[in-house]
Order: structure tokens, then sequence, then C-alpha cells
């Protein structure tokens, strides 16, 4: 898995154009792990550069990133709880990296924050690539599971492509300081999911007071 992960890698650095964005992004929100940090990042640098159009690398890797989370949502309304807990406890998901305690920290989530979940766990390590699952699951209305997973994935996208455009043409900067960098966009993402969670509870707590 190791080989392949890093042939495929090496394929994306020599052959970055919009449809691989979408390619990989899509990859990235199906079962099958590969991390956004390193599909975007470099895009946004071909686009600092005058190769590509950063906005077009987010939109690409935004509908890419909605276009695999859909194939996960429809494996899992198609399998149903009893057979996707069967396939979490193969040898193979175990490769993918997924396993009974992936899935049910997703479901676990995806409980709390009802449809807020597709929108927030896209800025959640270990949540975001499954997240679509219970979705599929429960049956979601498609229409609200797409617009949050669209917001969600593209203000992801966004911060990990400012971070290739504006970094990445500083080398050095960013040789440097690329672990700081990664924790301040993961603080960011922490601070806006409190922000989504904190103003999902102020409007629980006033549905609450005027049903009183």
């Amino acid at each position: 898995m190791g080989d392949l992960f890093q042939q495929v890698l090496t394929w994306y650095m020599e052959h970055i154009t919009y449809w691989s964005v979408f390619l990989l992004m899509a990859i990235e929100s199906t079962i099958i792990p590969f991390p956004s940090e390193l599909v975007i990042p470099p895009a946004a640098f071909k686009a600092a550069n005058g190769d590509l159009n950063i906005f077009l690398v987010i939109f690409s890797g935004s509908m890419g990133a909605v276009g695999g989370s859909m194939i996960n949502y429809y494996l899992a309304k198609w399998l149903g709880n009893a057979l996707l807990i069967k396939f979490v406890n193969t040898r193979f998901a175990h490769m993918l990296m997924i396993d009974q305690a992936a899935l049910d920290k997703t479901e676990k989530y995806f409980l709390k924050h009802g449809k807020t979940s597709t929108l927030i766990g896209r800025l959640v390590p270990g949540v975001r690539h499954l997240i679509s699952l219970p979705a599929g699951i429960a049956g979601m209305k498609i229409k609200d599971f797409l617009l949050f997973t669209a917001i969600g994935a593209t203000a992801w996208n966004i911060i990990l492509a400012m971070l290739g455009y504006f970094f990445y043409t500083q080398k050095e900067l960013l040789d440097k300081y690329y672990k700081e960098m990664i924790y301040i966009v993961l603080s960011l993402g922490a601070m806006y999911v409190i922000y989504l969670i904190y103003n999902s509870f102020k409007k629980d707590k006033k549905k609450q007071e005027s049903s009183l």
C-alpha cells in the first residue's frame, strides 16, 4: 500500500492539472485514504507560478470532494449498516486504515451534530473521509448532504490553497516553519468548528425557549 501511495503521489506531482486535482480529491473523499494536504497545496503552488488558476484549483478540488463523498453516501445507503460493519472488519478495510472504532467514532459524530456534521466533519482529521457513510445509512436528504459537503470541502480547500499559494513560493520559509503552519491551519479549523458548534447550540437553546 505504501509503494502504491508513493507511485500515485509521484505521478500526481508530474501531472498536476485540474483533472488530476479532481481525481485525487475524489479518491480522498472515499474510503481510500489520500491526504488532501498533498493535493491542494502543490496545485496552489503551481497556480502561484501562473501555470494554473487558483480559483479553478479550489473549484476542482471541491467538486472532486463532493463526487467522492457521494460515492461513500450511496455505497453506505446501498449496503446498509449491517453489511458496512462486516466490511470494516475485513482485512482490506484495515489496509485502508478503516476499522470498527473509526466507524463508531464517525457515527457518533454524525448523531451529535446532525446535518452540519457533513460540513464541520470535513475539517476534522479521522472523520473527514468517512462522514458520508453515516449520512448515507441515515438517509440524509441528498440536497442537504450536497450543500453541507460542498461548503465544508470548499472551506478546507481554501485553507490549503492559501497555504500553498502564499508559502510555496518561499521554499526556505516553508521548510523552516512547515510544522508551525500546519498547527496554525488546524487551529483555525478547530476554531471554526467550535464556532459552528456554539452557533448550533445557541439556535437549539432559542428553539427550546420559544417552545416553553
